[in-house]
């Protein structure tokens, strides 16, 4: 690059990806973020500095994930990489089921985008963000907000479709103290999966979609899966035992990404207690929230990219100063 950077923030939610029966094929934006600033690097100082979750564990020189995402977004468009360095504030929990690594590669990513002014839009970078993490209903939330669904067309290509979950929509995502790392988790998946639970999931995974936009009541009866969550919660009795217990009291539940945590629709106060005695028993964190509606979210410094102005209640410089 030429001339001086114009540093950027960004702000990028949590994802819980599957929603039951959505294999690889469902994800939702969830309001609890990774932030993340540029700023002019101090010659022998770390790339990164990081606060907030996981921050012992996470690198701080050029193996960083927002780094390399960085990196990988530059040579795909054949931009010069810029020297900087990332200041880095995370809330994200580690390896929990919540997309942290794909909130890493967005920040990365779009960060990359901003900076260096590559004229790319969101359905490239999901792309390459997807190329980066490995899963769409990861990646595609973080980066769009709300609920998105993810295939590939007969082409390869990959198609996204992003809506807005219904109004009022609360969740509470039960965390454990133990990590569980995707692809550890996905090695033990099965090879193939029966006819007649292929049409189940088929016909559970309808249901749950138009449950979660709305479209009619949730049942919680049909948000069991029959790819993944056996395979999963037989690896980790402590996650299966946890996600049935909830399940048994009502509530539409799920086993979050690849796990451990387990996330479930609020339905009113009485599901919210129900949830926090399972959890005090389980010995596990509960978060309850509401969707991400806006995805990552970048803001050039002395400028906003929301409201245009600054103050904006949204803003990633904040979350950093607060985080």
């Amino acid at each position: 690059m030429t001339g001086p950077i114009r540093h950027h923030s960004v702000r990028v939610p949590a994802t819980t990806a599957n929603l039951g029966p959505g294999f690889d094929a469902l994800g939702l934006a969830l309001d609890l973020h990774l932030a993340v600033r540029t700023r002019d690097r101090v010659p022998g100082a770390p790339r990164v500095s990081v606060r907030g979750e996981g921050a012992e564990a996470v690198p701080t020189d050029d193996t960083n994930l927002v780094w390399r995402a960085i990196v990988a977004t530059c040579e795909r468009y054949g931009a010069p990489v810029p020297d900087i360095a990332l200041e880095v504030a995370n809330a994200i929990p580690l390896e929990r089921g919540l997309g942290s690594s794909s909130a890493a590669i967005v920040a990365g990513v779009t960060l990359a985008r901003d900076i260096t002014g590559i004229r790319v839009g969101e359905p490239a970078l999901a792309e390459l963000a997807t190329e980066l993490e490995g899963h769409a209903d990861n990646v595609a939330p973080a980066l769009l907000g709300g609920l998105v669904a993810c295939a590939r067309d007969d082409a390869g290509a990959l198609v996204l479709r992003r809506a807005e979950p219904r109004a009022g929509l609360r969740l509470a995502l039960l965390v454990p103290g133990a990590r569980q790392a995707t692809a550890a988790s996905r090695a033990g998946l099965p090879g193939t999966v029966d006819r007649a639970d292929v049409v189940v999931q088929v016909q559970r995974t309808a249901h749950v979609l138009g449950a979660l936009l709305g479209a009619w009541p949730v049942v919680p009866g049909l948000a069991g899966d029959r790819v993944h969550e056996p395979s999963r919660t037989a690896a980790d009795p402590a996650a299966g035992g946890l996600l049935a217990a909830v399940r048994a009291d009502g509530l539409h539940a799920w086993l979050s990404g690849s796990g451990p945590t387990v996330a479930a629709v609020l339905a009113g106060p009485e599901d919210a207690d129900r949830v926090r005695t399972r959890a005090a028993a389980a010995g596990v964190v509960v978060h309850e929230l509401e969707p991400d509606l806006l995805g990552a979210l970048t803001c050039p410094d002395g400028g906003c990219g929301l409201a245009g102005s600054g103050g904006c209640a949204q803003c990633p410089r904040e979350r950093l100063q607060s985080g």
